[in-house]
């Protein structure tokens, strides 16, 4: 699972995004004497596209920058994030607008260079 993540890590900034976080929800379990299985939280970002969700909504700030998390399921890496188009249906977005197409290709790509 980790291997996943460094690979997401990589693919991210190697696209020229920012990472801003990388959150080990199974390391701050055990820092409190509880149990999780690895589980990886990469928040991450581009202004130029999240930018101009945030112009055109910016209640938008409450969902970005995106988040892509990768855990195990009994042994099985899962790579889970939320479809921009599912993220942004609340805001006031044109279901058209250019950058959800761009967001989801973008989330498309990273995640299947951190699949390997």
């Amino acid at each position: 699972m980790g291997e996943t993540m460094d690979r997401l890590v990589s693919a991210v900034e190697g696209a020229g995004a920012t990472v801003f976080a990388r959150v080990n929800h199974a390391e701050g379990a055990a820092g409190v004497g509880m149990e999780l299985p690895g589980a990886e939280v990469l928040i991450f970002g581009n202004p130029e596209l999240g930018t101009q969700v945030m112009q055109d909504d910016i209640r938008a700030g409450l969902l970005l920058p995106l988040r892509v998390l990768v855990y195990d399921d009994a042994g099985q890496t899962v790579i889970l994030w939320q479809e921009p188009e599912e993220m942004l249906g609340d805001l006031s977005i044109d279901d058209d607008a250019a950058y959800i197409e761009s967001i989801g290709d973008a989330l498309d790509n990273l995640t299947g260079a951190a699949a390997g």
